[in-house]
């Protein structure tokens, strides 16, 4: 089936190229190429395109307030083509959070005209989400796990992929202030990963920053991996440290949410929460196994939630997870047995 595209997007030079990569796709046709908003807004409406890309760094509009039109009006798979500047970042890591699945940075292209298919991949990845039901804010059960702490785990591990930016907003909205640490591989370019941490940080209880080398873990943190060739997972014993270190890619990604997992479970064991979010593929699924066989209580969100359930559906097939629950409730089931 020909996957269909809108670009909107103000530079005509970028326009070309965008079209001249996706041209090269046999099951890609981009139906219709935008040069702002308005533009944009009304091919999305006659053409009901299955993904579409979007510059929200145009002169003459406010990309983010015309993303979130989009998710509420006309639910669409939406990736974010990024410059290079700071403030692009920063818009790109706000649009992450209100439901754009992906993030395309314009300077990653090579020669200009090819990019060795990263694009027509989130494309393809992107026309496999849908939106049947989207997920309500969580903050109003920050409360509530206040008031559960007696059922304190000792540390608190997230992996996520497509979705995952919005998705851990909702989550970590529900957290605490004082929460136990927490330790998050989000599969993101590194370009965006300390902005995602700034616009989660604005907006959750808990500090959110990036993990560094040998950072220690503290109650009220939460830490996400870089997103660059290292792996995070956890040092120490009695009290943790964060690690980075180079490596291969494990379960098709790197950082692979699998190789954190697999170090909570051996170092933290019992005492620790294991949470899967939406995402494609299968990463975090024998890592999220590893903690439940060690005694760790295990959450994956579930289908009606998820903008890609293909990574909790992985952890659900092999029995990983003990407690599969919407978004909106996960918060909750991370610091209560019982619920």
């Amino acid at each position: 089936m020909t996957i269909r595209v809108v670009i909107v997007e103000d530079s005509p030079t970028m326009r070309a190229i965008l079209m001249n990569r996706l041209g090269k796709e046999p099951d890609i046709e981009v139906v219709a190429a935008a040069a702002n908003a308005a533009e944009g807004r009304q091919m999305i409406r006659e053409l009901d395109p299955d993904v579409v890309t979007l510059d929200i760094e145009m002169p003459g509009m406010n990309g983010l307030d015309f993303l979130a039109k989009i998710m509420e009006l006309r639910p669409t798979p939406v990736i974010i083509v990024s410059g290079s500047t700071q403030e692009g970042n920063e818009m790109t890591a706000r649009a992450l959070a209100l439901g754009a699945v992906d993030c395309y940075a314009k300077s990653g292209g090579g020669n200009g005209l090819d990019d060795a298919g990263r694009l027509a991949g989130m494309i393809r990845e992107a026309a496999k989400v849908q939106f049947s039901a989207r997920a309500p804010q969580a903050r109003r059960v920050a409360s509530e796990a206040r008031g559960l702490l007696a059922d304190r785990p000792a540390l608190i591990a997230i992996g996520s992929s497509t979705g995952g930016v919005e998705a851990l907003q909702t989550v970590l909205a529900g957290f605490p202030a004082d929460c136990p640490p927490t330790v998050i591989v989000q599969h993101i370019n590194a370009r965006f990963a300390p902005a995602v941490a700034r616009t989660l940080d604005q907006s959750c209880p808990p500090r959110i920053v990036v993990a560094e080398p040998d950072m220690p873990l503290r109650d009220g943190h939460v830490y996400l991996a870089p997103g660059d060739d290292r792996h995070l997972s956890l040092g120490g014993s009695s009290s943790f440290h964060c690690k980075l270190r180079a490596g291969a890619p494990v379960s098709g990604h790197l950082p692979s949410v699998d190789v954190l997992f697999h170090s909570v479970a051996e170092l933290v064991g019992p005492r620790a929460v294991g949470i899967l979010l939406t995402g494609m593929g299968a990463d975090g699924a024998q890592g999220l196994l590893a903690m439940a066989q060690q005694g760790a209580r295990t959450i994956a969100q579930d289908e009606a939630t998820c903008t890609v359930f293909g990574m909790p559906r992985a952890a659900i097939n092999l029995g990983a997870a003990r407690i599969v629950a919407p978004l909106g409730a996960i918060a909750r089931h991370a610091f209560s047995k019982a619920a």
